[in-house]
């Protein structure tokens, strides 16, 4: 079956953990959102703490197109897989719109997965080590500062929430694949 599973959720609450687990058990090519962030924060000198200013999000874009572009030109056996954090502003559905009309055009099922975390999970996991070496937010302040003025996306009707402080990543992945089974 072919697939394209949107991974959205809140900095620090596991997409890259259980997208990497969900590749692993489907094979699904992992498209994390620092794969398209990094480049252009790496050549900034991002650090993880400081804001970041607003023009390095049109630079972003354009990575980001240009892997849509790939995604809907990729072959017929290949799966994908995002992650995403998108801010409670009504113009981040665009990449989910996005998503659901490249799986439409490329025949593949979609599957939103929206992930939620607690507040205070979040924090303890936000000065994790591994997340600076992504050039990810490493600030407990500014990941709530974040969280508090940009909130989170809401799910869409078809969406499956899944709360990653209740379950190990890799029972997250499962869960994701199972519920894709009943779905179709």
């Amino acid at each position: 079956m072919l697939t394209i599973t949107y991974l959205v959720g809140p900095p620090a609450s596991g997409k890259l953990t259980i997208g990497l687990e969900l590749s692993a058990m489907t094979g699904a090519a992992l498209i994390d959102n620092h794969l398209i962030n990094d480049p252009i924060f790496l050549a900034y000198g991002a650090d993880g703490r400081t804001p970041l200013p607003e023009w390095i999000w049109d630079l972003t874009a354009q990575v980001r197109e240009a892997t849509m572009t790939a995604v809907s030109r990729a072959t017929k056996t290949t799966s994908h897989i995002f992650t995403n954090y998108l801010s409670d502003d009504p113009s981040e559905g665009r990449v989910l719109e996005q998503l659901r009309s490249i799986a439409e055009e490329r025949q593949a099922h979609f599957f939103p997965v929206w992930l939620t975390c607690p507040e205070e999970e979040l924090v303890r996991r936000v000065v994790l080590p591994a997340r600076a070496e992504r050039q990810k937010m490493i600030d407990p302040d500014s990941l709530l500062q974040t969280l508090r003025t940009k909130g989170l996306f809401p799910a869409p009707p078809d969406a499956l929430v899944l709360d990653t402080s209740t379950m190990p990543p890799h029972a997250a992945a499962k869960r994701v694949i199972d519920w894709a089974r009943e779905d179709r």
